[in-house]
């Protein structure tokens, strides 16, 4: 007899960018299959090196506190108005590096799965860039499934 892989708690990291919709699409999916809680989270990357002094008189916390209520914002409204959730929905926005504040939301809450989306980087800019999805596979504390836009293209560098 084979058992079923129980999936209470699903983990949908979003940044926003084009390439998100098709993980929200699985991630929603999967969530209506397992009738597991959805967790989405955004995660704030604020390089103090690259931006020491902002203009117009901001402060850090200014930008930060704006930045997080957008995030927020955009999270709740990430998710098709018309789906109706088999359990929670939890939104979460936290401040860092994105794949270890990605692995460290897993850790904490407990997540049997983490749905994401890939970009698709290669050469220079992979190696410059680096790839959020491929560090979170190589320390998840749970299974990955990384999904690639249907619109996606590679761009060569």
């Amino acid at each position: 007899m084979v058992s079923r892989v129980p999936l209470h708690r699903i983990l949908l990291p979003l940044d926003f960018s084009e390439y998100a919709s098709d993980a929200t699409h699985y991630a929603c999916s999967m969530a209506d299959a397992f009738r597991a809680e959805l967790h989405l989270l955004h995660v704030l990357e604020i390089r103090h090196s690259l931006t020491p002094v902002f203009g117009g008189g901001l402060s850090l916390t200014t930008v930060s506190k704006e930045s997080r209520l957008a995030a927020e914002q955009a999270l709740r409204s990430n998710i098709d108005p018309d789906w109706v959730p088999p359990a929670d929905v939890k939104y979460a926005t936290a401040d860092g590096p994105p794949f270890v504040e990605i692995i460290k939301y897993a850790q904490e809450n407990d997540i049997d799965m983490i749905v994401m989306s890939t970009h698709g980087r290669s050469g220079v800019a992979h190696m410059l860039l680096g790839s959020v999805a491929e560090n979170v596979i190589r320390s998840a504390p749970c299974p990955v499934l990384t999904v690639q836009s249907k619109r996606h293209k590679f761009v060569k560098l």
